[in-house]
């Protein structure tokens, strides 16, 4: 039997320290300890895949919480059934001492594990998609009261009307009208447009 252990966190800026101290408490090599910077919404990430083609059967593997092996109900359900079942790999799930699937292989401690799992999953999905509604509603709530999202917009200089007649007259070139207006060539030529709309030129 080999002992692995599963890290992930979703982005750049979260610290993984919280999950590396709980396997290097429970001693696992380093070489046995996959970790991934990745979303938790599916699992296409390439060391989680990489550590399910090594693990065999009889070998253990720790994660951290629930969440950490991954964020989507039914495919957390799904992994968790291809692990268990399919290569006879046991977890244990250290936030959670229910789930632990060493203890009570039994008919009713495999139930009670099943069904911690599928609420803990569900808990989990959950959260993800409450998540994405309160950032919606504080997004629509901002712009309600007059937040503007982006960049922004860069307004054209007084005299940018003066400038476009020299420019097309060749009297001032493109670079310098560049840098006196401060736009871009792609932004000039947008302000050019709405301008010749306006003034319907």
């Amino acid at each position: 039997m080999k002992i692995y252990g599963y890290i992930r966190v979703s982005t750049t800026d979260q610290n993984e320290d919280r999950q590396l101290i709980a396997m290097r408490d429970l001693k696992i090599e380093q070489k046995h300890t996959f970790f991934d910077k990745l979303s938790g919404k599916d699992f296409n990430r390439p060391n989680y895949q990489k550590m399910v083609r090594i693990l065999k059967e009889g070998d253990l593997l720790y994660i951290k919480s629930i969440d950490r092996l991954g964020r989507n109900y039914k495919e957390i359900l799904e992994e968790w059934r291809i692990l268990t079942k399919e290569k006879n790999v046991d977890i244990v799930v250290l936030d959670m001492p229910l789930l632990d699937t060493r203890t009570a292989k039994d008919l009713l401690g495999t139930f009670i594990a099943d069904l911690v799992l599928q609420v803990l999953s569900f808990v989990a999905h959950k959260e993800r998609d409450n998540i994405r509604t309160r950032q919606a509603e504080g997004i629509a709530a901002a712009k309600a009261r007059g937040v503007k999202f982006g960049r922004p917009v860069k307004k054209a200089p007084d005299n940018f009307s003066d400038l476009i007649r020299q420019w097309e007259k060749g009297e001032l070139v493109l670079i310098d009208l560049l840098q006196i207006s401060g736009f871009k060539e792609a932004t000039f030529y947008r302000r050019l447009r709405e301008y010749r709309l306006i003034n319907k030129r």
